[in-house]
């Protein structure tokens, strides 16, 4: 959704690196390219004008401290601006002393509640919580059977009766004392645009169940209009918070910016998938840095968190460094991976990913060729691929409904790949550069005394027309060989170009 807003505030940054102040025609440059991208991306004016003034009081004058260069500074200071005008701090939902805890869900038509319902309710089975769902949208046909189809997936029950929407919210409470559910969440009614008798019914709704926490669902691929439809149910219920949908969509983002300045309450969530997955506490440090392509590490871990088990990862970790990872390991963290998210959403978390890859079109149906390939592979062979020859290969091909010739690229970068990883997490293949102890190896230590001693010319004696007495090659000067990475990949695998 931000990639152009990403791109723009890069070739900002980038137009600062190496100078040592930065004058007031510099930071007048900038903020021109600044606010002309926030608006672009949809983004209200009020809003634009009063980030970039932030932005311009804090930057003017600024000296190149010893860390930071004027472009890392301008960073930093629009990265802490971006942050305030997303919400500052997330929003912490606490639980009442005496239960239920009752959220109420209001929203247009179409943006996403019943569903953001279902996904509000895991979210609090993750936190150890008994939630109850109530469809009290009796106005949309079968809106009540989707609740309770989404429901059986979590497995969270769903109280509903064909009656009135304010009736059923009401017992919906002595239906959750009675079966023990400390949260009731309400998804009322919605329409396809805000009239009076929708909001004089939500009204109503709220009025009866006195919620503890009433969240908006505001779709971000409608813009400025979520933010009007936003100041309206304000005005009607009070708002706690925003639930935020479709933040994976490819709209302009300007919705998610504007919203908290505007109406006054933060985003409380934020719906980034169609999976019922796809749902997280909203951080508003954490999507300014993805914002300014700068990653979101702590979202990337607590993903991981919730699929790895830590001592299956030590374990992994170990067998990467023995150099046994089999097939079987890579097959079971391709599946974790997978149940993180979205591959394109965790490439734009990881920090220092490059825009070419974070721009690159992965589909994840390709990867079943792999799983497909893995799958027809023997025991012995998912646990030592090097007894795989090119009758096995004609085999396991036949299985997969690939090609042999598949089959051995992928056999040839999943030993790349174990090799690669053995060596970063080992610290390199030779060792040559381990400490023993608080002392360097004694043959890094050697060569570092024979060259101080001046007895290194003797090693350039050696070199004859590119190569050394012993053949081999010699690097020419100012170059170094660069480290093979296989192609097409973030792993070099097929299915993933």
């Amino acid at each position: 959704m931000f990639e152009v807003l990403r791109n723009r505030f890069e070739a900002v940054f980038s137009k600062l690196k190496g100078r040592g102040k930065l004058t007031a025609s510099e930071v007048d440059a900038a903020l021109r390219d600044i606010r002309i991208a926030l608006i672009e991306a949809d983004v209200n004016v009020d809003v634009v004008k009063s980030l970039t003034e932030r932005i311009r009081q804090r930057t003017v004058g600024t000296e190149l401290s010893k860390a930071l260069n004027p472009g890392q500074q301008v960073v930093k200071i629009v990265l802490q601006e971006l942050t305030t005008s997303l919400g500052g701090e997330p929003l912490n939902i606490t639980y009442a002393s005496k239960p239920p805890t009752v959220i109420l869900l209001a929203g247009l038509q179409g943006t996403g509640k019943t569903t953001n319902s279902v996904k509000l309710a895991q979210w609090c089975q993750k936190q150890g919580r008994k939630p109850l769902l109530v469809g009290a949208d009796l106005q949309r046909p079968a809106a009540v059977e989707q609740l309770r189809t989404l429901g059986s997936q979590i497995q969270v029950p769903v109280f509903s009766k064909p009656t009135d929407p304010v009736e059923v919210a009401e017992e919906a409470l002595a239906e959750a004392a009675q079966s023990g559910c400390d949260v009731v969440i309400v998804d009322t009614a919605g329409r396809l645009a805000i009239d009076n008798e929708m909001m004089v019914q939500v009204g109503e709704i709220s009025a009866t169940t006195k919620p503890h926490f009433t969240f908006l669902v505001v779709d971000a691929m409608t813009g400025q209009d979520a933010v009007t439809s936003a100041k309206a149910f304000h005005e009607t219920l009070a708002l706690d918070g925003v639930i935020l949908t479709k933040l994976d969509g490819d709209a302009r983002g300007g919705a998610a910016l504007s919203v908290k300045e505007v109406v006054g309450k933060p985003i409380a969530f934020a719906s980034t998938g169609e999976k019922l997955d796809d749902f997280e506490q909203f951080h508003p440090d954490r999507l300014a840095s993805r914002i300014l392509g700068m990653g979101d590490i702590e979202t990337l871990i607590d993903k991981a968190e919730n699929v790895f088990e830590a001592e299956e990862a030590s374990k992994a970790t170990a067998r990467l460094i023995e150099g046994s990872f089999t097939f079987d390991d890579f097959l079971d963290t391709m599946q974790k991976v997978l149940q993180m998210g979205n591959l394109g959403s965790l490439l734009n978390m990881m920090p220092g990913i490059g825009k070419q890859l974070r721009n690159a079109d992965i589909d994840e149906q390709r990867i079943g060729r792999i799983k497909g390939m893995i799958h027809s592979m023997t025991p012995q062979e998912r646990s030592t691929p090097e007894i795989i020859d090119a009758s096995r290969r004609q085999r396991i091909a036949a299985g997969s409904g690939c090609q042999p010739n598949e089959v051995k690229t992928l056999i040839g970068q999943f030993k790349q790949m174990r090799t690669m990883m053995k060596t970063m997490i080992g610290g390199g293949p030779a060792g040559r550069f381990k400490k023993r102890g608080s002392r360097i190896s004694r043959k890094t230590s050697k060569n570092t005394a024979y060259q101080r001693r001046g007895r290194g010319r003797k090693l350039k004696g050696r070199k004859q027309g590119g190569k050394n007495r012993r053949g081999g090659r010699v690097t020419p000067k100012g170059t170094r060989p660069a480290q093979s990475i296989p192609t097409g990949s973030p792993l070099g695998l097929p299915g993933w170009d």
